[in-house]
């Protein structure tokens, strides 16, 4: 959640922490707590996060009413058991070994 700056007429200006969705409606001022209007008094902090925290904050506020839960969903997009997509394509050798015939053959692994 990012901060947003309100003027109380009383008390003066206060900065407070609040979702987006509530950025625009007036807000309870911390000392009298009357209804404080909103206030451009400076530039936004979250203009001025680094891109992973601003994409931390953006995924929060995103998921804030409705959070993933693994339980819900299975495990999640890409999950071999329940997708059936991550079939192996190893072939094991009667010593136990395996291999991938259908790979890359002049690919050495490590």
């Amino acid at each position: 959640m990012p901060f947003y700056d309100y003027e109380c007429e009383g008390c003066g200006p206060f900065t407070t922490l609040r979702p987006m969705a509530l950025s625009g409606a007036p807000c309870a001022c911390p000392e009298c707590g009357g209804e404080a209007p909103r206030a451009f008094l400076r530039a936004p902090n979250f203009a001025l996060m680094d891109t992973s925290t601003r994409s931390a904050h953006a995924t929060n506020e995103k998921a804030r009413h409705e959070p993933k839960v693994a339980s819900k969903s299975g495990h999640g997009p890409g999950c071999s058991c329940c997708s059936g997509a991550g079939k192996s394509k190893a072939v094991y050798r009667a010593d136990g070994a395996k291999t991938f015939p259908s790979m890359r053959p002049w690919q050495i692994s490590h």
